[in-house]
């Protein structure tokens, strides 16, 4: 089959592509003919090798285990393993190539793909495979930080970097929710961000939301790019902070590190504060997370802005564009 292939960490131009194996599905896994795969900043990660520490969560000391770039997938079952259950040749599906939430590469930048069944769902038939393969990632990322219980309906939400692939589903949960949106974002994005629900929008550019001076019940913060002094001045009493920490490909975090030492120091203010959250050891439920996220796109409640797509052979410059910060929605391979 024909794949992207890494050979090293480094720049995205050093990938190319060419003849490799077909793999075969373990026991509880899943081979798809990959229909669409999308373009995240996880990718890059891997492939950039930064920050340094996530070549020992993963994706290996030296060079990457697997060559193969790309976690997010959506296509055709065409074989299945011993054990699973769930899913039979002929099936369309989406989901995620790694098991849990390890850093590295999963090979969905391909021809085919092996994925765990618990992190595949059954394709919404009211969604393209473009649009469903930019889902998993982002979406299991926002519905995991945001979750119901955390906005009851009425709470005022704030989404700074809400054009953006997690951004874009945690303003259409935090609708799905029953909450009065604000999304933050450059002026390129803010008619995409007005169409995906948001009731205000906030020009950056013009604006610091931080001094803005009214409450949110919730920040959710996808850039950090505001330190957490800041943004408590906009946090209502017993109001919660959010961070996901996007690092702007390398530009916004420690070279060894990335955003961890940040994430640490808030968790163990988490102690004397209750606006932050707390460390949480409990690995994620895809099975289930997936199954919410499939809901939500059947009703309609959650939407995927599709960009751009890219043949295999432009995995570089489907990179580039994604780092270009230029997309006005998702960015998508096709095989």
């Amino acid at each position: 089959m024909r794949a992207v292939l890494q050979s090293h960490y480094g720049s995205v131009d050093d990938l190319s592509v060419g003849e490799i194996d077909r793999p075969e599905p373990a026991d509880d896994e899943v081979l798809i003919r990959v229909r669409a795969a999308s373009v995240h900043p996880d990718v890059w990660h891997v492939v950039a090798g930064q920050p340094a520490v996530l070549r020992l969560m993963g994706s290996g000391a030296r060079r990457p285990r697997q060559q193969v770039p790309g976690t997010d997938v959506a296509g055709v079952v065409e074989s299945v393993g011993l054990a699973v259950t769930r899913f039979k040749p002929g099936d369309e599906v989406f989901g995620e190539t790694i098991r849990g939430v390890q850093w590295r590469n999963g090979g969905a930048y391909a021809e085919f793909a092996t994925a765990p069944e618990a992190g595949l769902a059954h394709k919404p038939p009211n969604v393209t495979f473009e649009e469903a393969s930019a889902v998993p990632t982002a979406g299991l990322i926002a519905l995991n930080n945001l979750p119901q219980r955390w906005v009851p309906a009425g709470s005022r939400v704030l989404v700074n970097g809400a054009g953006g692939g997690v951004g874009a589903i945690a303003v259409q949960l935090a609708k799905a929710y029953g909450a009065e949106v604000t999304g933050v974002e450059h002026p390129s994005k803010l008619d995409l961000v007005r169409s995906l629900g948001a009731d205000r929008v906030i020009d950056y550019t013009a604006e610091d939301f931080t001094r803005r001076g009214e409450p949110w019940d919730v920040v959710f913060d996808v850039p950090g790019n505001h330190p957490f002094r800041e943004v408590r001045r906009v946090l209502a009493p017993g109001g919660r902070y959010l961070l996901i920490g996007h690092d702007a490909f390398g530009a916004g975090g420690h070279h060894w590190l990335g955003g961890i030492p940040l994430q640490l120091g808030l968790m163990a203010r988490s102690a004397v504060n209750p606006q932050l959250r707390g460390p949480s050891f409990a690995s994620p439920d895809k099975h289930e997370l997936m199954g919410t996220l499939t809901h939500l796109m059947e009703t309609g409640a959650l939407r995927v802005v599709v960009d751009r797509t890219f043949p295999l052979d432009q995995a570089p410059e489907a990179l580039h564009h994604l780092m270009s910060g230029q997309a006005v929605g998702r960015v998508v391979i096709r095989p």
